[in-house]
């Protein structure tokens, strides 16, 4: 076979995952640094489940051991870890095998695979999502099929196998349950990824937009900072969980900022907290990163500016705050961002820089752009209309309308989806899963930088120039409603919230104006739709007039 050395180092493996729970991690190939990473890793796995990997006991791993699990070659040898801050919690890895179950190299297409996940993280989908990356890399390097040995009481991974949708093939040989997967995609496995894809993107929302508590990092002792307006905000708002005033500049005698609990760092916090709300200058959100990650928090909402929209530093700057926010399994919203509410009564969270939170709706709004934000709140709000969420992700480095659309499209507080988007990353998966939304519930979208057609320049996806006619095209065959102006988005989002769906393509006009019932009937025929007649009640009509011609 060829020697390891021979083989570059596989980047392109590199990937970040949602988890089932909504947490993140890193998936990358294993390489020969990894050795006290992998000996820790092995130290932390119970007996049983060393059990269920190597059928027999194996309280420690080899020096051996250790070598063979570090040097692949990437392509018949392939280990992949899953690691969270930096520490394995998962491995993977396949050797190729020709038809009499002994090392090979191409053409023989089929390979052993075999699972560890560490105790802790079991039940968190990170076999599965491991499974979806080394059957990818498998395909990559020419293999076809995965043949897997497991215990019988080893439930939870023959599971994995059995829900993974590849056509299989089991039997039982020598005490133990032989799996043959066939790596062809196939339509049950692919809604079986998309699945899984789905409920992890939609909870690592949910956990964002229903914390039981959250730090505003940054609240200084006098008003007028972001910070303080923040916390401001989440108590005025009424906020139902618990809330923390986090500076590293307070003072040690200083116990409370607007009554809540004031502490340096949230070492200091005894408590879980869910939901870090960030606005610190941008120099200093590294450490508030590694302080959140340490102390458990879930997500985070970064005010700061100062990233991408600043140059190229900034934009460095903020590939290393995804970086290592998702390397503590924390997912971001922002940077740059205005903030999010959610008006759950069992949350009323106000978690942004509105000082006044709409009222309670069937509406969920995504906008990327912060005084777009400020604008379609106030069109709303002055016209009486209320939300469910609200969000404005500024240079939504990570969290994104994608990610919002898998949360609301089973949201049952959510009856309407807007979006203002002045670019869309993965236009793929938008279609996708803007068609799938829209398919249960309006979707209604306003682009921005329409003819320019390039985005601004903080948010983490390439400059392109895609014409508008292209946009418009791919908007419509995701059955999106689109929206010209920010006043349009708000008209749609009150109509379609205040009225149902029509059952068919049927229409009654009626008017005081000949003329402009006339328009109108020309509008719906060119939009496939079957009006009626209209009906003129002339300039003369009274209010009562209209009731009664309603009515009929």
């Amino acid at each position: 076979m060829t020697p390891p050395s021979q083989h570059a180092y596989p980047a392109h493996w590199e990937a970040d995952v949602v988890l089932r729970d909504g947490g993140t991690a890193r998936v990358r190939p294993i390489t020969t640094d990894d050795a006290e990473r992998l000996v820790s890793f092995y130290e932390q796995v119970s007996d049983e489940s060393k059990y269920y990997r190597f059928f027999a006991p194996y309280p420690r791993l080899s020096d051996k051991d250790v070598y063979r699990f570090t040097h692949h070659d990437y392509v018949d040898r392939v280990g992949l870890a899953v690691t969270v801050g930096g520490e394995f919690v998962a491995t993977v890895r396949y050797d190729r095998i020709d038809a009499r179950g002994m090392p090979a190299s191409a053409p023989a297409d089929e390979a052993e695979v075999a699972f560890l996940v560490q105790d802790a993280h079991q039940g968190r989908g990170i076999a599965s999502a491991l499974l979806e990356h080394i059957a990818a890399v498998a395909r990559e390097r020419g293999i076809r099929r995965f043949a897997a040995e497991v215990l019988p009481a080893n439930n939870k991974m023959i599971k994995v196998f059995r829900d993974a949708g590849f056509t299989q093939k089991r039997n039982f040989e020598d005490g133990s349950v032989r799996l043959v997967l066939d790596l062809e995609p196939t339509a049950e496995s692919l809604a079986v990824q998309r699945g899984r894809e789905q409920r992890a993107e939609a909870r690592s929302v949910q956990r964002l937009l229903g914390p039981s508590s959250v730090a505003v990092v940054g609240a200084g002792r006098t008003a007028g900072g972001v910070g303080r307006a923040v916390l401001r905000n989440l108590l005025d708002g009424g906020f139902t969980g618990r809330v923390y005033a986090v500076n590293l500049a307070l003072p040690p005698d200083l116990a409370e900022i607007d009554g809540v609990p004031a502490v340096r760092s949230l070492a200091e916090i005894r408590e879980p907290v869910d939901l870090a709300i960030v606005a610190v200058p941008a120099e200093r959100v590294p450490d508030v990163v590694a302080d959140c990650g340490e102390h458990g928090v879930q997500g985070l909402v970064v005010l700061s500016a100062g990233y991408a929209e600043s140059g190229p530093a900034g934009r460095e700057r903020q590939r290393e705050l995804v970086r290592q926010a998702r390397s503590y399994g924390m997912r971001v919203i922002g940077p740059n961002a205005f903030g999010v509410i959610n008006t759950a009564p069992a949350v009323r969270l106000n978690a942004s820089l509105a000082p006044e939170p709409p009222d309670r709706g069937r509406i969920g709004l995504f906008t990327q752009s912060g005084a777009i934000g400020i604008a379609l709140l106030a069109g709303l709000v002055r016209r009486g209309a209320g939300l469910s969420t609200f969000i404005s992700a500024g240079n939504r480095a990570d969290v994104s309308g994608n990610d919002f659309l898998q949360y609301w499209h089973d949201d049952p507080d959510t009856d309407v989806v807007l979006l203002y988007l002045e670019s869309i990353g993965n236009p793929r998966k938008f279609t996708r899963l803007a068609r799938r939304t829209g398919a249960i519930k309006p979707v209604v979208v306003a682009k921005g930088a329409r003819h320019s057609g390039s985005a601004p320049p903080g948010h983490a996806v390439p400059v392109t120039r895609i014409p508008d006619a292209t946009v418009s095209a791919l908007l419509s065959q995701a059955g999106v409603i689109r929206a010209d102006t920010v006043t349009e988005l708000v008209d749609a989002g009150l109509l379609l919230s205040t009225q149902p769906l029509p059952a068919g393509p049927h229409v009654a006009i009626l008017g005081n104006s000949e003329s402009l019932g006339l328009l109108t009937y020309d509008a719906c025929l060119t939009e496939g739709l079957r009006p009626l007649p209209p009906l003129d009640l002339t300039t003369s009509a009274r209010p009562e007039d209209f009731r009664t011609a309603l009515a009929t």
